[in-house]
């Protein structure tokens, strides 16, 4: 492979990355939002290295063959295998991470937790689903009893008559990938990785306060809302992002 062909497979994959983390917000799919000014400058640093390396390359040529002449260095064929990222960047993006993902993982862990602050005094009380699950089968004061909750999160399908609201959770990239999930009892159920905005009760099941507790809701509205910009977090809901 000429030297000009290795310049410009660099050039590739930096464009590919500057399209999907400065013209779309494609990268959002894959990592968090933090992570994107990294991207954004890997993707310039690579496009700058093209540029400067297929200028340097033509100089040398220049010098060696006076303009005449051709150049026979090359590198192994698997170097190739570079082509299919920098045009599946430039061309194609896999999906999001989402219900498909989700289905197939048991729960994240929720830390132990002794003491709990005393929930805010409005309804419906906006709540993680990890701090939804840690009153549900932790606090022996049973404080969520009879409170209307409000969560965000996904649509992952269960079974008949339920259903599970869902957040995926990154540290840094999808490699690392895990979900926080909440059971819903009742309302409409909309496809699968579909964004919703849930009001209820916790359902009764299970002794709450304890472990045998069901990590679960009763619905009172199920709301469609765009994919907010801390998809990949399990927090409060913040403005929405573009779509990717």
């Amino acid at each position: 492979m000429k030297r000009t062909l290795q310049s410009g497979l660099l050039v590739l994959c930096g464009l590919g990355l500057l399209r999907i983390s400065l013209v779309t917000d494609l990268c959002l799919r894959y990592v968090k939002e933090s992570m994107r000014p990294l991207l954004i400058a890997s993707g310039c640093v690579l496009v700058l290295l093209g540029v400067v390396s297929a200028v340097l390359d033509r100089r040398r040529h220049k010098q060696e063959y006076g303009g005449h002449g051709h150049d026979h260095s090359h590198v192994p064929r698997v170097a190739w295998l570079l082509l299919l990222p920098a045009l599946s960047l430039l061309c194609y993006a896999p999906p999001a991470l989402g219900a498909y993902t989700a289905s197939r993982q048991p729960p994240k862990p929720i830390a132990q937790q002794s003491e709990f602050a005393p929930l805010a005094a409005i309804s419906p009380l906006p709540m993680t689903l990890s701090d939804f699950t840690s009153r549900v089968q932790q606090d022996r004061a049973r404080a969520i009893k009879g409170r209307t909750v409000l969560m965000t999160g996904i649509v992952t399908p269960h079974g008949k008559g339920s259903w599970d609201l869902t957040r995926i959770i990154i540290n840094c990239c999808a490699a690392d990938a895990q979900s926080v999930k909440v059971r819903v009892y009742g309302g409409p159920v909309l496809p699968a990785n579909t964004w919703v905005t849930v009001t209820g009760v916790w359902h009764p099941a299970g002794t709450l306060g304890t472990a045998s507790a069901a990590v679960a809701l009763d619905a009172r509205t199920v709301k469609k809302v765009p994919r907010p910009i801390n998809g990949y977090q399990d927090a409060l809901p913040l403005p929405t992002a573009r779509t990717p």
